[in-house]
């Protein structure tokens, strides 16, 4: 696979994804990449434009596929994006920061059920019975 450039992505992201890249020591070379028709809405420019970016990573298994923007180059950057993200994940999750985003969301809503259980009329600690 060949890096994309010039995919109208500020070359400053360009090159923290390259760095990135380097950094995991991913090989380019083993991803294989596929341009198929995308699915969903957008009518007759969706079913006629190969616009959809299928990224495969055998060395660890993954299956990228990305159709979230109109363009192919921007496809293309967004699913090597994801691959990137995914690899991490799997061979350093200490430095990930999709995993840290998850741990910080996950504590968030925990804490939240814990506010809501304390809470005066939830079904754990229901009001005290009006005196008749």
């Amino acid at each position: 696979m060949k890096f994309p450039e010039g995919a109208g992505v500020n070359p400053q992201k360009l090159d923290e994804l390259r760095a990135r890249i380097a950094r995991l020591g991913m090989d380019l070379n083993a991803v294989e990449e596929k341009f198929t028709a995308g699915g969903g809405k957008g009518g007759q420019k969706i079913n006629r434009s190969k616009n959809c970016v299928q990224l495969r990573y055998p060395e660890h298994g993954i299956i990228i596929r990305c159709q979230r923007e109109r363009g192919l180059a921007l496809n293309r950057f967004l699913a090597l994006r994801e691959l990137a993200d995914r690899v991490e994940m799997k061979i350093s999750p200490e430095t990930s920061a999709r995993l840290a985003r998850y741990e910080r969301m996950r504590k968030a809503k925990a804490s939240r059920r814990s506010r809501a259980a304390r809470a005066p009329g939830s079904a754990e600690n229901p009001p005290p019975e009006a005196a008749r």
